[in-house]
């Protein structure tokens, strides 16, 4: 399978004062907002890193998802939240938080099979960092 998706970024201004939209193809995001202020403090958008975190974690949890049912296993439910560090210029860390419902799988199962997701994601094969991960069944 191969497919092309795309987004589009505008920016104006200089890296500190100015602001930009992103958009996606889908148009899930439209004109979205970001700024120096939505990417290095609090202020209200997006940033690059949050982009990130959201594709790996959605990323992420499909791949498990075809693995886990590839072994039988249907998942009620799998909850991943990635954080990105951002540190000296460069993305870090990133730190898969995992809790998962799967109906019939053992701890030692779920975990496995969730590190092989995390190695075989395609998010997880782009980026240039430290990839961890916590794994939790929940009932």
């Amino acid at each position: 399978m191969k497919f092309t998706r795309k987004a589009n970024a505008v920016w104006k201004g200089t890296g500190k004062d100015g602001a930009g939209t992103v958009t996606t193809q889908s148009t899930t995001l439209d004109h979205a907002q970001y700024s120096y202020r939505t990417r290095f403090e609090d202020g209200v958008g997006t940033n690059p890193e949050e982009l990130i975190a959201a594709a790996h974690s959605g990323c992420f949890a499909m791949q498990l998802s075809f693995l886990l049912s590839e072994k039988g296993h249907t998942p009620t439910s799998l909850d991943a939240e990635a954080k990105v560090t951002f540190e000296d210029g460069r993305i870090t860390v990133v730190h898969l938080d995992l809790k998962g419902d799967v109906p019939g799988i053992s701890d030692a199962e779920f975990e496995e099979t969730a590190q092989k997701a995390k190695e075989i994601c395609p998010i997880s094969k782009l980026l240039n960092a430290d990839i961890e991960l916590t794994a939790a069944l929940v009932k």
